[in-house]
């Protein structure tokens, strides 16, 4: 009887996989029965428990088949260094291949709402009409009520939504010391 392996669900329907199985299960069984002499065989017990070197055969045999049947061929990388291996180690190595291989573009709304805040002053200061500039922080604000509203996962959202009127103070005051009217 020959023993059996619990595969993964996407090799139980190969079939050169268990053409490949087979054939070592026999050679297997057939090496412990010259070795040992013939066994009874009742039925119920389990077959021989493969050693780790007909294992190793059967993997083998397995990449094996595999290369016959073209499943290593036109592989990303091939014949390049691998990336990565030089250098020194970066904790966000994962992150920036994710980002990188599945040409990942912008920034989830969390992370662009905290580089406009940072950057609202800025934004505000170019604008030359105080009409302007209570439109401009009314949009951030809604950018910020919108993000925290989404329910697309992500970072939540931390950043606070600015008071229209003290900004305006804000930009009127920075403006003076500037010497601009």
């Amino acid at each position: 009887m020959t023993p059996h392996r619990r595969t993964p669900d996407h090799q139980e329907n190969d079939p050169l996989r268990h053409v490949a199985q087979y054939r070592i299960d026999q050679d297997v069984a057939a090496e412990q029965a010259g070795d040992d002499g013939p066994e009874a065989d009742d039925g119920d017990a389990p077959g021989p428990r493969p050693r780790m070197d007909d294992r190793a055969l059967w993997v083998d045999t397995v990449i094996d088949q595999a290369i016959r049947r073209g499943e290593f061929d036109d592989l990303p990388g091939q014949g390049k260094p691998i990336p990565g291996i030089g250098g020194t180690h970066d904790p966000d190595w994962w992150l920036k291949n994710l980002v990188e291989r599945e040409n990942i573009t912008g920034v989830l709304p969390a992370g662009q709402l905290r580089k406009d805040d940072a950057e609202l002053d800025d934004t505000l200061d170019r604008e030359h009409d105080e009409a302007r500039v209570r439109r401009v922080v009314e949009e951030f604000n809604a950018r910020v009520v919108d993000a925290r509203r989404q329910l697309t996962g992500g970072p939540p959202v931390v950043t606070r939504t600015r008071d229209v009127e003290r900004e305006v103070a804000r930009w009127r005051e920075r403006r003076r010391a500037h010497g601009i009217r």
